[in-house]
């Protein structure tokens, strides 16, 4: 765990580090904000008021040393602290991405398991064309298709805000037929491996019911690689929410960090991305250790 948590703070370092230097290597900051117009006179007070006159890497320390005592700066449009900002709209996202995953493994385990039951046979085409099928479709254009359908058509569900659990329907749908292929193949894959182990043979030999044997035995051991695939999962839905956020409305992190892009809010940028991915590393983190539990051999 140790050595897992160390990999974790140097892999958060890195990332810090490209997040700043991304930030800097797009351009001038200090035009960015008084704009093409401003006088040198305009951009020296700039430089000097958010300390964008100083060496970068004297900037980088400062700025890695207000983000470890839990200060992510301020907006540069609307004087907000960018930590108020993220937390006050990472529920919004946290629990689309959530639920989409819970949908996205409710949908992609039993067909799984149904397709490496059959194989070969029509449920493991079935299985097999319809992951093929939502990974052509990108998250964005299932919610617009959605939205065509259940929000201008029938009319039964809202299309955008967040007023109410039913404005995370549709989003819902949407990115969790997204994250449904990967986790469907990974128990096809790990499912087919399984079926065909000693271990296996001998408990049907015993006479146990098919569902205890598919349960308890076999999908007990073809879930490891399932459960580090669904929080990677769930790190991509936290980050890469963005465009399916924009496209219902939902005030979220991914809404924010689009908003942050558009008018180069710098700071809420970098935070965003500090913030995405410490809690990706978290989860892959979470990941290994979970697989210890369940399987001691991957303690060593």
């Amino acid at each position: 765990m140790i050595r897992r948590l160390t990999d974790a703070l140097l892999v958060c370092l890195c990332v810090s580090l490209a997040a700043f230097a991304l930030v800097h290597l797009g351009g001038d900051v200090a035009v960015a904000l008084g704009g093409m117009e401003a006088s040198p006179a305009d951009l020296a007070r700039i430089r000097a008021y958010y300390g964008l006159d100083r060496s970068l890497p004297a900037q980088y320390f400062n700025w890695l040393g207000h983000i470890v005592q839990g200060d992510l700066g301020q907006s540069f449009f609307t004087k907000e602290s960018v930590a108020a900002m993220i937390l006050d709209r990472l529920p919004v996202t946290a629990a689309l991405a959530g639920c989409s995953l819970a949908l996205g493994l409710l949908l992609g385990v039993p067909l799984g398991v149904a397709a490496s039951v059959h194989r070969g046979r029509w449920p493991d085409r079935l299985c097999l064309g319809l992951t093929t099928l939502a990974q052509a479709m990108p998250a964005y254009w299932t919610g617009l298709l959605l939205i065509l359908l259940f929000g201008v058509r029938l009319q039964v569900l809202p299309i955008s805000g967040t007023e109410s659990w039913r404005s995370f329907v549709l989003p819902t749908l949407a990115l969790g037929w997204f994250v449904m292929p990967v986790l469907a193949r990974l128990t096809r894959a790990g499912m087919l491996e399984v079926l065909g182990a000693d271990f296996i043979r001998a408990a049907r030999a015993k006479g146990l019911p098919p569902y205890l044997v598919l349960g308890k035995h076999a999908l007990r051991n073809a879930i490891l690689p399932v459960i580090s695939v669904a929080m990677v999962q769930l790190g991509y839905l936290l980050g890469g929410s963005i465009v399916v956020e924009s496209v219902f409305a939902l005030n979220g992190v991914g809404l924010l960090a689009w908003s942050a892009i558009q008018r180069s809010d710098f700071p809420v940028v970098q935070g965003i991305v500090v913030i995405v991915a410490a809690v990706f590393v978290l989860l892959t983190v979470c990941a290994d250790l979970v697989n210890g539990l369940l399987d001691p051999r991957l303690r060593r």
